[in-house]
């Protein structure tokens, strides 16, 4: 009797695994992943950027805006090296073997022995521009010793009875001014000391504006005054 009921089962066991298979996708049942449906509830987080993005995304932004530098006041300075280099081109017979001194710029309308501030701070620039340039420059208002006062120490002088008469310098930069309108022309030239022969020349101009802003001082009655340059 017990293996008649095993024999009658097995093909209905064996129908219904066929049935079951026979099925469609959909009607299959779904097993539940608790892992998957624990990564769903999560919230997605954005990957972050590297440094290199963030560094070339502000540099762009930066390179948006560009800051103008202040414009620089050109001084006597400028035009003097402006000249300097112009006389450079034809300069003759001058070079590191050669000293060379410099006197004051005198204007061509007045006493050649009147000088004015700024003919000597004409004559002061173009000493650092041409040693500067090589040439050995000499200073002949310097004195043989250090003056001390309560004032200060000073070694320069011009008082000629406190330099040195016997110079060695076998050229002279020299020059002259003229007041135009709108600024003061600037004739310059190396001259020998000995021939007299003029071997280097050059011209140039400076602005009023730029002269008007060398001003000399002087005291009155304790009070500081400005005085417009000759």
């Amino acid at each position: 009797m017990r293996n008649l009921l095993i024999t009658l089962c097995l093909p209905l066991g064996f129908g219904c695994s066929q049935m079951l298979d026979s099925l469609s996708p959909e009607a299959k049942p779904v097993e539940q992943d608790n892992s998957a449906q624990l990564v769903s509830d999560q919230r997605t987080v954005k990957a972050p950027e590297t440094n290199t993005a963030l560094f070339q995304s502000n540099l762009n932004q930066q390179s948006n805006y560009t800051k103008s530098a202040p414009a620089k006041r050109k001084n006597i300075n400028h035009y003097v090296r402006g000249i300097m280099q112009d006389m450079v081109e034809n300069l003759q017979y001058v070079n590191d073997k050669t000293p060379l001194a410099v006197s004051s710029f005198v204007f061509l309308d007045d006493d050649y022995s009147d000088g004015s501030l700024l003919g000597n701070q004409i004559a002061e620039s173009f000493m650092h521009e041409l040693h500067s340039f090589g040439v050995p420059v000499i200073d002949f208002k310097t004195t043989d010793y250090m003056r001390v006062t309560p004032d200060g120490d000073f070694v320069f002088s011009r008082d000629y009875l406190e330099l040195n008469q016997d110079q060695n310098f076998n050229y002279v930069l020299a020059g002259t001014l003229v007041s135009h309108q709108g600024g003061v022309l600037v004739n310059a030239r190396v001259v020998g000391i000995q021939s007299k022969a003029v071997v280097g020349t050059a011209q140039g101009f400076i602005p009023q504006s730029v002269v008007d802003a060398l001003n000399s001082s002087y005291r009155t009655d304790g009070i500081m005054l400005k005085q417009a340059s000759k």
